[in-house]
């Protein structure tokens, strides 16, 4: 398929520490660890699905990307499975409810990738990895399977990272290619789109002190969340250039920046939790003649943020 365009950030940002690279170590089968000279940055955990037992399934039924915390080598900053909500895993993207007919008219409903109970999201291969100087990506080969173990369509993923000073900017792409004449992707703010999930941590100590900013609104008070849903559909909770969201673990304080494409289907309903998960969704159908493609950006810093800077920020993707 290959309609992903692999293009790393190094190509419009410089980072402040040429003289180390940045280089992958995979763990064969198991998960790929990004580094930045001695600094562990992300890991990207692939394992394919492990239907052995139940508890093994949980753990394998989706890849998803962590992100180190600040030089720690044994520590995240996100979480992986287990937990409260095991299906929420540091960077992850999928939809609750998905529906298609085969091409032998047999009609597929409520297929869930998004907490796969009996769908599943499986890496099949890297189609690239790279690493250099200024950054590193790769692209991700993933079947989505429905609720019969059967692929319904196929997905490139990929993720793409540099260093702006100390900050982890991450790019991700997907395009999502039918094996199925159409299908319909949707969920609900909480159980679709691209997410990021903060560490367990935040959810069990830290979550009153999380706090949001928002483009219409500026920084909110901790602990206040602001979903969108049928009787709250306004502009502060859809179809926002940008979120940020900052929380605390072990004695710091970190802010994502979330930072949606206008070329994304519209319109993206956004949700957050005080425990450490925002993004957003939509709802679209895809066709064999018009895979999905879809671009974010994650921005963490160590420490806060102001409004405006994540409006800087915003505007340098939108630009891209």
């Amino acid at each position: 398929m290959s309609r992903l365009i692999f293009a790393f950030l190094v190509l419009t940002l410089s980072s402040t520490s040429l003289h180390a690279q940045f280089s992958w170590k995979d763990t064969e089968g198991e998960y790929l660890d990004l580094i930045h000279g001695s600094r562990s940055i992300a890991r990207y955990v692939y394992k394919p699905i492990d239907e052995s037992s139940p508890e093994r399934r949980d753990q394998t039924y989706k890849p998803f990307c962590h992100v180190y915390q600040w030089w720690n080598r044994d520590q995240f900053l996100t979480k992986g499975p287990g937990g409260r909500y095991s299906h929420h895993r540091g960077i992850f993207y999928g939809f609750s409810k998905i529906s298609y007919t085969d091409h032998e008219g047999v009609s597929h409903e409520r297929v869930d990738n998004w907490h796969c109970r009996t769908a599943a999201q499986v890496h099949r291969e890297f189609l690239k990895k790279e690493s250099g100087a200024k950054g590193a990506g790769f692209i991700s080969r993933i079947d989505w399977l429905g609720n019969d173990s059967k692929p319904f369509a196929i997905e490139e993923r990929g993720m793409s990272f540099t260093l702006i000073e100390n900050d982890i900017v991450i790019d991700f792409t997907s395009v999502l290619q039918p094996l199925v004449p159409s299908l319909r992707l949707d969920g609900d703010p909480q159980h679709a789109g691209f997410q990021f999930r903060a560490s367990q941590e935040v959810f069990e100590e830290t979550a009153k002190a999380t706090f949001f900013t928002r483009p219409e609104t500026g920084t909110g008070a901790p602990g206040i969340t602001m979903n969108w849903s049928a009787k709250n559909d306004s502009k502060q909770t859809r179809d926002l250039p940008w979120k940020g969201m900052t929380f605390r673990l072990a004695d710091k304080s970190y802010t994502v920046v979330y930072l949606d494409s206008p070329g994304n289907p519209k319109p993206a309903r956004y949700s957050e939790r005080d425990y450490g998960r925002f993004g957003s969704y939509f709802a679209t159908t895809v066709t064999n003649d018009a895979p999905l493609t879809v671009r974010y950006r994650l921005v963490i810093h160590h420490g806060e943020m102001t409004p405006e800077e994540m409006e800087g920020l915003s505007r340098d993707f939108s630009g891209n």
